[in-house]
């Protein structure tokens, strides 16, 4: 395999420092909802988000994902359909009770009207093992998926949008709605758009930063 010299631009600490501490206030900022504007957004900006998501790293390069952007209305109420059934199943019959009084500060429930509100749906696929005429494996596909998701859901919030990561369970059905091949299993899917003008969000509270990090 060829290689290339790394381009890197030293970038002095106090530089550095400026840098994660504006960062951390823009990260700070973000929130999931569950209250979508149906105002427009751009495809432009959709898709060059993705094309950020696109550069993160992944087991052997393998890039083992695939993000399928939804827009049709009649595609979208076909999804909130299917993810409604169930999570309908899930409040109901699935889901313990400590696990019901844990999403309780969310006052969220099988309803999901913001899969059709939001002006775009994008859904995540992982890709188990390649697709061709040679079956071929992929690694560490969990890990990698969800890094690149965790560009992607940057990028569109240094946008400027709003977005909640939604994983309803199972999550079949949208490789059936959205016709996708036998190696894809659906991964997330991330309503985003512009929060509604009364959207709410819970008050939550982090873990105190001194429980997260050991230096030693």
């Amino acid at each position: 395999m060829s290689m290339k010299k790394l381009l890197y631009k030293k970038i002095p600490q106090e530089e550095m420092l400026n840098r994660v501490n504006a960062y951390y206030d823009a990260m700070s900022s973000r929130r999931s909802i569950r209250d979508f504007s149906s105002k427009p957004v751009s495809i432009d900006i959709i898709t060059q988000s993705i094309k950020t998501a696109c550069g993160a790293p992944s087991g052997a390069n393998k890039q083992p994902w695939t993000f399928v952007v939804v827009k049709d209305d009649k595609l979208k109420k076909k999804i909130r359909q299917s993810a409604e059934k169930e999570e309908k199943e899930f409040y109901t019959h699935r889901a313990t009770q400590e696990w019901l009084d844990d999403l309780n500060q969310f006052n969220t429930n099988w309803q999901k009207p913001f899969l059709e509100t939001a002006p775009y749906l994008i859904v995540v696929f992982k890709q188990v093992f390649e697709k061709g005429e040679k079956r071929k494996k992929n690694y560490y596909v969990n890990e990698s998926v969800g890094i690149a998701i965790g560009f992607l859901l940057t990028a569109l919030h240094f946008a400027g949008l709003a977005t909640l990561t939604h994983t309803p369970s199972p999550m079949g059905f949208l490789e059936k709605i959205l016709k996708r091949p036998k190696n894809e299993r659906a991964y997330i899917m991330i309503p985003v758009g512009y929060p509604a003008e009364d959207a709410m969000v819970p008050n939550l509270k982090k873990k105190p930063y001194s429980e997260t990090i050991m230096i030693k």
